[in-house]
């Protein structure tokens, strides 16, 4: 992360770029208000609910200028697409409230929001087009590759910076990388490393649209290009490694039978008479099903991204609210996230839907707690559930944790 961290101060920050291009003197970093006005520039969202029919309705005039294919787009550089934005908790203490958790540091689920409204703003430089204001573009967030932490504390009372950048494209989906820094006695330091995978789809959110081809341009950028290919395969091999179509492999079954074998009940007399269905929990240890924590949410207006379903980031800090509390009474101490893995956003969710969360501690290790967290939609109307995100959060506990154990074998 430190050669990440070097090779995007490498790139030139063109503030030129940013929001607020047409100001006198020294350019000010934009901040996260005006990443989010921009945002509803680009695709001439509404602010107003009532109004939302009709903006959506606008926006259908832009399908004349999509690009038919990939090759009548002008290719772009990573530098085209670099953001710098500032969330000013240091010099603006009015905005702190929102950002404040009860251990006096920064609510994470809101940093995931920032990430996800900046990075949609990220693809949307890239993609530009010099001519048109608004976007013929939807770009939404496919998956959330990674996000690491290097830092345990975010301290609410010091200025953040978020810069970014488009580091793969392929025909219409773009990898973003993020990076986070506080300012500290003078000098910004890291604090988090994110990986997104948008895609870019019609004015009506309806089939795909092709994107700006990315040409590298340093030895550096031909590497992080590189990266960003290998990571798409790697998405494509774990998409078809699902446990529903392929069974575990011969090191995954050993872990399962040993687990299983030390939790067979062996009280019984002779080898023989050991039953399946005898089962007891060795020491020290928790069932799985018995981490499991739910939650409801309903989808009011409000939490509305531009093209008025629910906000990514939204859904983002409710799961992880829901996978901290889980790690929380797990541990019976303060929980720290460590890593964020594989977001996958299989279907979007509607304005005015209950929103169905579950979690459950799904491996432990010493300090370590990993907890996923299921949500899914639930339809009054026809009493259909569907799966819209599955997360993992991965946190580490001021003390060693217990052991959990799967009951069965799902």
């Amino acid at each position: 992360s430190a050669y990440r961290l070097w090779t995007m101060r490498k790139l030139p920050s063109l503030l030129a770029r940013t929001l607020t291009s047409g100001t006198t003197g020294p350019p000010e970093l934009p901040d996260m208000n005006e990443v989010r006005s921009r945002l509803r520039e680009i695709v001439g969202a509404s602010t107003n609910w009532r109004d939302h029919v009709q903006a959506m309705q606008e926006r259908k005039a832009l399908y004349t200028l999509l690009a038919k294919r990939q090759e009548d787009l002008p290719p772009r550089r990573m530098k085209d697409s670099y953001l710098e934005v500032i969330l000013p908790l240091g010099s603006q203490p009015e905005i702190r409230e929102k950002y404040l958790n009860v251990h006096n540091s920064v609510r994470f689920g809101r940093i995931l929001e920032d990430l996800d409204s900046l990075g949609v703003l990220i693809c949307y430089t890239h993609t530009k087009q010099e001519m048109q204001p608004k976007s013929p573009l939807s770009i939404v967030t496919a998956l959330v590759d990674k996000i690491n932490l290097c830092k345990r504390i975010i301290y609410p009372d010091c200025d953040i910076k978020f810069t970014g950048n488009v580091s793969w494209v392929g025909k219409t989906s773009m990898e973003v990388k993020m990076h986070m820094l506080q300012l500290h006695d003078g000098d910004y330091s890291p604090v988090l490393d994110a990986t997104f995978v948008m895609v870019a789809r019609d004015p009506e959110n309806k089939g795909p649209a092709f994107v700006n081809p990315l040409v590298p341009e340093s030895p550096e950028e031909e590497k992080i290009f590189k990266q960003g290919e290998l990571n798409k395969l790697k998405r494509i091999d774990f998409s078809t490694a699902s446990l529903l179509k392929m069974a575990p492999t011969a090191e995954e079954r050993n872990i399962i039978h040993d687990i299983f074998l030390n939790t067979l009940d062996t009280r019984q007399e002779g080898e023989g008479t050991v039953s399946f269905r005898s089962r007891k929990l060795p020491p020290n240890s928790v069932w799985m099903e018995d981490t499991k924590l739910k939650g409801l949410q309903i989808c009011h207006p409000q939490e509305r991204n531009i093209f008025n379903r629910i906000f990514g980031g939204f859904l983002m800090r409710k799961a992880f609210e829901l996978g901290w509390a889980i790690a929380c009474s797990y541990g019976s101490s303060r929980p720290f996230i460590v890593s964020v893995d594989d977001i996958m956003f299989q279907r979007p969710v509607e304005v005015g839907s209950l929103l169905l969360l579950s979690g459950q501690v799904c491996y432990t290790e010493k300090n370590y707690i990993q907890v996923r967290v299921h949500t899914e939609v639930y339809d009054a109307d026809t009493r259909d559930h569907h799966t819209t995100n599955i997360f993992h959060f991965t946190f580490i506990s001021e003390n060693e944790v217990p052991r959990v154990i799967p009951k069965t074998y799902g």
